[in-house]
């Protein structure tokens, strides 16, 4: 059966509280890296260290959580600063993104945290987060009913590849369409409440909280991010943002 998408509506101006979570259980096997991407060094720094100081600039933001892998101690000893009254960390992530999620999403209910108050998942691999990002997400959504995410349109011509041992022997099958294309970023910000429901029984075709939430039938928001907030994920990708940070840093 076809989920007919919900019709966005505003809410009334309420005052609910902002977390943001950061799923940091993974092992980072793409980036072929020997430690968790997470933990390494980019322009001087532990790649999530960039990630944390971004948001820990949004003062909109009531607390930030952390979700670890079970016994992974690497977090409190690079980084011992991060927590605080502000700074939480949480060793209960799962086998995938959606298991880590939810367990955080528990862990911030634990913590006092209401069904209604806004969640905002982000990739602790997209380090170059600046916090106008988030502060320009939490404005656009903070009234919709349904929340929404950071995105960028496609502006490259997209080609499907036919079947393939690996990406070196891969060809063209055909070009996809790409109008009304958009490439998902984060953070993803919904309600805790709404996004606990969608992440219960998580289907194969729920790569990101905000398909998780499009199965429940509604249509998240999207608005407009920036290409420097892309996921690192390849081992260019580590040169590239080390190039763009140092820059910052210049």
């Amino acid at each position: 059966m076809t989920n007919t998408p919900a019709a966005p509506t505003t809410l009334p101006a309420t005052s609910p509280a902002f977390y943001a979570l950061v799923p940091c259980a993974g092992s980072g096997s793409r980036a072929g890296t020997e430690i968790p991407k997470q933990y390494v060094p980019v322009a001087g720094e532990v790649m999530v260290a960039h990630t944390l100081r971004a948001l820990a600039a949004v003062d909109e933001l009531r607390a930030t959580l952390v979700v670890l892998a079970p016994g992974d101690a690497r977090l409190s000893q690079l980084l011992p600063q991060f927590t605080g009254p502000r700074g939480w960390v949480a060793d209960v992530g799962g086998d995938s993104r959606a298991a880590t999620v939810q367990a955080g999403l528990r862990v911030l209910r634990e913590r006092g945290a209401q069904a209604d108050d806004w969640v905002l998942v982000h990739d602790a691999a997209r380090c170059l987060l600046r916090a106008a990002w988030v502060r320009a997400l939490i404005a656009a959504c903070r009234a919709d009913a349904v929340g929404g995410l950071l995105a960028l349109p496609v502006a490259d011509t997209l080609k499907q590849a036919g079947p393939a041992a690996d990406t070196a022997t891969a060809r063209v099958a055909n070009t996809v369409d790409r109008s009304g294309k958009w490439a998902a970023q984060t953070p993803q910000m919904f309600r805790i409440g709404l996004l606990q429901q969608a992440l219960a029984q998580p289907g194969p075709g729920v790569t990101d909280e905000a398909s998780a939430i499009e199965a429940l039938g509604h249509a998240p928001l999207l608005v407009p991010g920036s290409p420097e907030n892309f996921k690192l994920t390849w081992p260019a990708d580590f040169d590239l943002a080390e190039r763009l940070l140092r820059t910052r840093q210049g």
